[in-house]
C-alpha cells in the first residue's frame, strides 16, 4: 500500500514512490508469496473467477491471480498509488487508484478478495473491512494477511551482541514512527475475531514467522534506507548508527527476523 511522500504529512510511512519501495516489494514477495499462494489455492482460486486484490503494491500476487483466473476471469488490483502495479494491467487485469478505507468498492460479486500487509496501516480499518465484505458475492471468500509487530517486536530475537542490540533499538524507532502515523501494531492477532464479528463463517487463521533469510536482510536494508531521514529527524538514531547498522546487515552475520504475518480467512453467507 501507498503513503504520502516525505514531508507531505503524517500518512503511511513507506512511500511507493521512493526508490527503495521496489526492493521492499521484492523482499515481501520472496518472504510471503508462498504462504499467500498456498492460502489462495486452498480457498479455491481458479479459472473464470473474479478477484479483488486490495492495496496491491507490487505485481507478484496480481500476476499470480491473473494466471489462475485465465481468459474468462477478472482481477481488479487497487492501491492509492498504482505506479508499481501498473505493469500487471492487461486484458483481464484492471488496475485502479483506490483508497479502501475511504472509497466505495470497485465492484461487487467478487469470488475472492485479498489484502496483504494493508489494513494495519489504514486509518479507518472498520470501513475497509466492511467494504471488502460487501464486495463479495454470497459464498465468496475473504483472505486478510497482516503483520503483528507487537506480538514479536524484535528484529534480532537472539540479541547476543552490540550489532543485534543496535538493530533492535532501530526497530523500536521504526515501530514508533509507524504508531505515530496510526498503524495498529497488534492488529494481526485480531483478524479472526474481526472476521467472525463481521458475519463471516468458517473462519480460520495461521501465522508465518521468518526468523532469518536473505529476503529478511534485503527488506531490513531497504526499509531503513527508506525511513532514514525520519529516524534521524525524530532523534531515534544518528546517521553514524544507521551506517553501522546497514553495514552489519550487509555483512550477513546477523539473524534478522520479521514480525509474524497472520493470515485469516472466512466465507460470506
Amino acid at each position: 500500500m501507498t503513503t504520502s511522500a516525505p514531508g507531505e504529512g503524517d500518512g503511511y510511512l513507506l512511500d511507493n514512490r521512493q526508490t527503495e519501495a521496489g526492493e521492499r516489494f521484492d523482499a515481501f514477495a520472496a518472504l510471503f508469496d508462498p504462504t499467500t499462494f498456498r492460502h489462495l489455492e486452498a480457498l479455491g482460486a481458479g479459472p473464470g473467477l473474479r478477484y479483488w486484490e486490495v492495496g496491491a503494491g507490487g505485481t507478484s500476487v496480481v500476476s499470480w491471480l491473473a494466471e489462475r483466473a485465465g481468459p474468462d476471469g477478472r482481477v481488479v488490483a487497487t492501491d492509492i498509488d498504482t505506479s508499481l502495479v501498473a505493469a500487471a494491467a492487461g486484458p483481464t487485469v484492471e488496475v485502479r487508484v483506490h483508497d479502501v478505507g475511504a472509497d466505495e468498492p470497485p465492484g461487487e460479486d467478487f469470488d475472492l478478495v485479498h489484502a496483504r500487509l494493508v489494513l494495519v496501516h489504514v486509518p479507518d480499518r472498520e470501513r475497509a473491512l466492511r467494504s471488502m465484505i460487501s464486495a463479495l458475492r454470497p459464498g465468496g471468500r475473504l483472505l486478510l494477511e497482516d503483520a503483528d509487530p507487537a506480538l514479536q517486536p524484535l528484529l534480532c530475537p537472539d540479541e547476543h551482541g552490540p550489532a543485534e542490540e543496535l538493530a533492535n533499538r532501530l526497530r523500536r524507532g521504526f515501530r514508533r514512527l509507524l504508531a505515530d502515523r496510526g498503524a495498529d501494531l497488534s492488529y494481526g492477532r485480531r483478524l479472526p475475531r474481526l472476521l467472525r464479528e463481521a458475519g463471516l463463517r468458517q473462519v480460520e487463521a495461521d501465522a508465518y514467522f521468518p526468523v532469518t533469510s536473505a529476503a529478511c536482510a534485503a527488506l531490513e536494508s531497504a526499509t531503513v534506507r527508506q525511513i532514514r531521514a525520519r529516524l534521524v529527524a525524530a532523534g531515534l538514531a544518528t546517521d553514524e548508527e544507521i551506517d553501522r547498522h546497514l553495514a552489519n546487515v550487509a555483512s550477513g552475520t546477523m539473524d534478522l527476523a520479521t514480525a509474524p504475518m497472520i493470515s485469516a480467512w472466512g466465507r460470506k453467507e
